[in-house]
């Protein structure tokens, strides 16, 4: 038996959103740049996810992180856009003839920062630069209320959209400017009414809770103004502080037990009114509409299946190696990225430069962690057969601990989280985190 060493123990229940492991912090350039075309050899590519990144914004949100500038000089999107096509060339030729998306998604940033025109140009990379075929997979695609436009609306429409994610975040007009997020709640109401006429199937409005001044009642109130939509799909996040963002440098970082309760009381008050309205919790952050139609391909598995990403905010992911382009969130950094990534010729773009190798331990530990912060859990047949071996044979003590809380269950054929783990996913997730990466990640200097 393999005993995973144990992670610090910690009190907080928000240590960190792990939407993908390892973290990009713990990414460093790979000194043999290996070859776009070595690395798919010997890949399946029958069912992979599609990945472009669009790093413009209209404003930059205080608690944002993500990889994305303010704006855009005249000429830099063009430029850009020109670069994505060099990229989408030099990757379709690495790939060869097997390559079939199941999934695609366009992320950022704001993908409707882009013009209605430049949004279709962006669907001619995916399409016919890359081969996916938009109408007939999931293509989700990230919004802002002041970019939701109905020229953009309609080309995304056409080209196959089935998912159109709103970043709200609150319908308070207060809290709204309290995480530094300029918005009117009659724009956001406008925006929802041409979301709705242009019919794209599935509508996802993001919510944030643990905003200064949030009470309960605010909550309740963004909650139930959301849900007067009707959307599909709803996600509730945490508040988090990070460095190097705007309320980083205004407030500090350092969380307290007082946030943190008040953080866990509004996300159970938040939980329970979905669920009282008819939403399926899907994981700590997503709620489905018990009727809504389902988003994700038949055959393809974020577990295991690769992913492309193109565009200098984008990971790609081979089952042994994890890559990108630089990471930063000062936006002088990346500004500097970004002007570096538009001037590549096509043959940059057929190497790998930053990322992390994944040995068996982190393909273990990533199968794990992203099955278990599902709602869905993990089975246990289903690792045994991908690693040989039952998941309390390399996790024993993790989860022990984790069922010792009242995290974890297991009924011999799945183990799944409890409705009190998936609230505590934050912490769950970093606490399986393996000692390599989180040495690598404390050790990444910031910018």
């Amino acid at each position: 038996m393999t005993v995973a060493p144990q992670a610090p123990a910690t009190a907080s229940p928000y240590q960190s959103y792990v939407y993908a492991y390892p973290h990009k912090t713990a990414y460093r350039r790979l000194p043999d740049r290996p070859a776009l075309r070595t690395l798919w050899a010997d890949q399946p590519k029958d069912a992979l996810s599609l990945y472009l990144h669009v790093p413009f914004c209209e404003v930059r949100c205080g608690f944002c992180n993500l990889f994305t500038r303010i704006g855009a000089p005249d000429g830099l999107t063009t430029a850009y856009l020109d670069a994505l096509d060099r990229q989408a060339g030099a990757v379709r030729e690495a790939l060869g003839d097997g390559g079939r998306f199941a999934t695609a998604a366009f992320g950022g940033g704001t993908p409707t920062f882009l013009t209605a025109a430049e949004l279709t140009r962006l669907c001619d990379i995916a399409e016919h630069r890359m081969g996916a075929d938009l109408r007939a997979v999931p293509l989700s695609v990230e919004a802002s209320p002041a970019t939701a436009t109905v020229d953009r609306l309609q080309v995304l429409a056409e080209r196959g959209a089935t998912r159109l994610s709103l970043g709200i975040q609150s319908f308070v007009d207060a809290e709204a400017r309290s995480a530094v997020r300029p918005q009117r709640r009659a724009d956001v109401e406008s925006a929802l009414g041409r979301i709705r006429d242009a019919r794209i199937p599935v509508l996802n409005i993001d919510l944030i809770y643990g905003i200064d001044g949030q009470t309960e009642h605010t909550w309740r109130h963004s909650l139930d103004a959301a849900l007067a939509w009707r959307p599909e799909e709803l996600y509730l996040y945490p508040l988090y502080v990070r460095p190097l963002t705007g309320l980083g440098r205004r407030t500090g970082t350092d969380t307290d037990p007082a946030w943190d309760a008040q953080r866990l009381r509004l996300y159970r008050a938040g939980r329970d009114h979905l669920l009282a309205h008819g939403y399926v919790q899907q994981s700590m952050r997503m709620f489905r509409r018990a009727d809504a139609p389902p988003q994700t391909a038949d055959d393809y598995a974020c577990q295991t299946d690769g992913m492309i990403g193109l565009g200098c905010g984008a990971r790609s992911y081979t089952s042994g190696l994890h890559y990108s382009f630089d990471y930063a969130v000062d936006m002088h950094e990346i500004r500097g990225i970004i002007d570096d990534y538009v001037a590549r010729p096509a043959a940059d773009f057929a190497h790998a430069e930053i990322g992390r190798r994944i040995d068996t331990d982190e393909a273990r530990r990533r199968h794990l962690l992203q099955s278990l912060l599902q709602a869905e859990g993990l089975e246990h047949a289903d690792y045994l057969a991908r690693f040989g071996a039952a998941p309390a044979d390399h996790f024993g003590p993790e989860l022990t601990r984790f069922a010792d809380r009242g995290w974890l269950t297991d009924d011999g054929a799945v183990l799944r989280l409890t409705s009190e783990g998936l609230g505590h996913s934050d912490a769950i997730g970093p606490d399986l985190f393996s000692p390599a990466v989180r040495s690598a990640m404390a050790a990444y200097e910031r910018k």
